[in-house]
Formats: C-alpha cells, structure tokens, sequence
C-alpha cells in the first residue's frame, strides 16, 4: 500500500518507510522533527514545471501529463520508491496544502502500475 502524507502531519507508527519526495526541504520543518527513510529529491516535478504549475487546479490535468512525462525520462527515480513499496506499507512525504493537487497524487498513480507501463 502507498499512503500519503503532508510533511506538516506528525509520523506514525503504521507509516512503514517516510520517503520525502520534494525538491525543496519543507517551509519551517527543522530536519530533526521529520522522520524519514530517504529524500529523493528526482522523483519530484522539475522546479521549471513547479513553478509553472504553482498548484493552480485549473493546471491539474496539464501538470499531471508534464509530470508523468518527467517520470518516464528519469525511471531510475522512481527505482528505490518501488523498492519500497515491495517491502511493505510506503508513505510518500510532500509539502503541498492542497491534498488532491499535487505530485504525490500523480506519483502514487505511477508506483501503482506495473513499471512497463509507466
């Protein structure tokens, strides 16, 4: 199973491996309050395509085509995130207020197709 989660919600028990998967380190995080197994930083939107997007939902659909674009060009990103998903419970950690905007939406729909059909 692949959870979500803003970075901003306190960790849990069930979360299995916290795998950050921004670019940038979340706005007023310290580093010592955000448990986390990795940070892999490639499997986020490029800052070009970040900014474009700036979490405009009327972008949503054009983003989530740029961005799954994005993944098929660098698929050894996406490598270690199925890796852990295998081994058990996944949370993939993102900043984004919005919960239903947002690349660990689309990053989700990814990890939970086979790898050839990415």
């Amino acid at each position: 199973m692949i959870a979500l989660k803003r970075a901003y919600e306190p960790a849990a028990a069930d979360d299995g491996a916290r795998i950050l998967i921004e670019r940038l380190w979340p706005r007023g995080v310290k580093k010592t309050d955000l448990p986390l197994d990795a940070w892999i930083k490639d499997a986020a939107p490029s800052p070009g395509l970040r900014k474009w997007f700036s979490h405009d939902p009327e972008k949503w659909p054009e983003f989530q085509r740029r961005y799954r674009a994005e993944l098929r060009q660098h698929p050894q990103a996406l490598t270690p995130l199925r890796a852990a998903a295998r081994q058990g419970r996944l949370t993939l950690i993102y900043s984004s207020h919005d919960t239903e905007h947002n690349n660990a939406v689309v990053l989700r729909e990814v990890l939970q197709k086979p790898a050839a059909a990415t």
